[in-house]
């Protein structure tokens, strides 16, 4: 396993560095950062430590942090800290999963403490993840890439044979159906996995910083520039980096990235000292690359630079088949992220969500889960509440075999062996539920 690592974020510098130091005293290898924004780039499903935050700060304060946090892994301890005593806060903070909450002033002993704990949580964890992929079991990429249809079992062999490897890889896919989430899971699986994942938006940078932004510059390269800036380049160094919907690239810049490729060596801007760069480059596109070569929006020679390992993710109505089983997930997942009691979602629904199209892919369908389990949406049905414990309990019911037929395509024989009850009190069930086992088989 990796060292062992907190991270500490707190805009106050001066409680920042002696909160870093008691820590260290400690025994604790620290990094600090005086705001959360780089402190993502850094989580991953492979990330062996402890996250500290100040819960009231400029920019993205600490609750921000930390869901940004469990979107990338829900078992990173994160530990907030306030001044304010604010218990209502404090409970808020528990339920959307903070490990911890400390009221300042505290004690190094008492944060010393709970770091301690959080980290050995944090351990055990890994190490369980670890002994489930040593045995063959359901590993992190399968968790963060389900599906049982063909396309899905073919691109997590994919992921596994390249993720290991150092090579630049190009990711393509349609809008919202994961690509972001291929990059992370070729970042964690890598030797790289506990350098930084610094992910760039193409199509988000001023065309008139992109420059500044990607290669850094000195002071006096153009107006305003008064201090040294490290850039994204440069920052993610040890690291991967994303360039997402490379595409959107000016045209310009794409010569300027492609010697970088070629070379691994970086300029910043009004400088004339070459930087080693030590990155892994992963791209993403929803457009096809080879199609705006021949359109003369992007240069050939990048693209075959980049095309020499590279992944499609399939949309959703490519994997039909493993849309029920994956909204049950995302349900699940919302549900944890909301603080919500676990939700049985509807045979109906199930079988009304599987029919659907999606054309937002991943992102849609995880939309709609949210919506469920905050109530504001039930497949186009009033939600009901259950008057009483044995509603409650037959709804539940009904959910978990709902949910187990959907996951065998209708086949009974897995259903009830897996539930441990006989076929007949499953019959009985299915009856008394009004289930039909031809409304849980999809089409691939």
């Amino acid at each position: 396993m990796n060292e062992a690592k907190i991270l500490l974020v707190d805009d106050e510098e001066e409680l920042r560095r002696s909160t870093a130091q008691a820590l260290e005293l400690s025994g604790f290898s620290v990094e600090t950062f005086s705001s959360g924004d780089h402190v993502l780039e850094l989580i991953g499903y492979s990330f062996p430590g402890v996250v500290v935050s100040d819960i009231r700060m400029p920019g993205m304060d600490g609750m921000t942090l930390m869901q940004k946090i469990r979107e990338i892994d829900q078992e990173v301890p994160v530990i907030l800290v306030t001044g304010h005593g604010d218990v209502q806060l404090a409970v808020k903070a528990m339920r959307e999963g903070a490990y911890d909450f400390i009221e300042k002033p505290f004690t190094p002993e008492m944060l010393a403490g709970v770091i301690r704990r959080a980290m050995e949580r944090r351990g055990l964890v890994l190490e369980n993840r670890l002994l489930k992929a040593v045995a063959g079991k359901r590993d992190d990429i399968e968790a963060r890439l389900p599906g049982r249809t063909q396309v899905m079992v073919d691109l997590r062999y994919r992921i596994r044979a390249i993720g290991a490897s150092d090579a630049d890889t190009l990711i393509v896919g349609d809008t919202g159906a994961g690509k972001e989430v291929v990059a992370r899971a070729l970042h964690d699986i890598s030797a790289r996995a506990s350098r930084p994942f610094i992910a760039i938006n193409c199509a988000a940078l001023p065309a008139n910083l992109i420059e500044s932004e990607l290669f850094g510059h000195e002071p006096g390269a153009f107006p305003g520039a008064v201090r040294p800036r490290y850039g994204k380049f440069e920052h993610g160094r040890g690291g991967t980096i994303l360039l997402d919907e490379i595409g959107s690239m000016p045209f310009d810049l794409q010569a300027k990235f492609l010697r970088v490729l070629q070379e691994r060596v970086i300029s910043r801007l009004g400088s004339n000292e070459v930087v080693p760069l030590d990155v892994r480059f992963i791209a993403t596109s929803k457009v096809d690359l080879e199609a705006e070569v021949a359109a003369g929006r992007f240069r050939a020679d990048l693209f075959y630079r980049l095309n020499v390992a590279t992944l499609h993710v399939p949309s959703l109505s490519q994997r039909r088949a493993d849309v029920p089983l994956l909204f049950l997930q995302l349900v699940r997942e919302a549900a944890a992220r909301y603080g919500r009691d676990e939700v049985a979602v509807p045979p109906e629904v199930i079988s009304d969500i599987g029919q659907r199209d999606w054309p937002g892919n991943v992102r849609e369908l995880r939309n709609a889960a949210d919506r469920l389990v905050l109530g504001l949406d039930n497949g186009g049905r009033q939600a009901e509440e259950a008057t009483g414990l044995a509603d409650r309990v037959a709804e539940f019911e009904r959910g978990v075999i709902a949910s187990a037929l959907v996951a065998h395509g209708g086949s009974l024989r897995p259903v009830y062996e897996s539930l441990g009850i006989s076929r007949k009190t499953l019959y009985e069930k299915m009856q008394k539920y009004g289930l039909d086992k031809r409304m849980m088989i999809t089409e691939s």
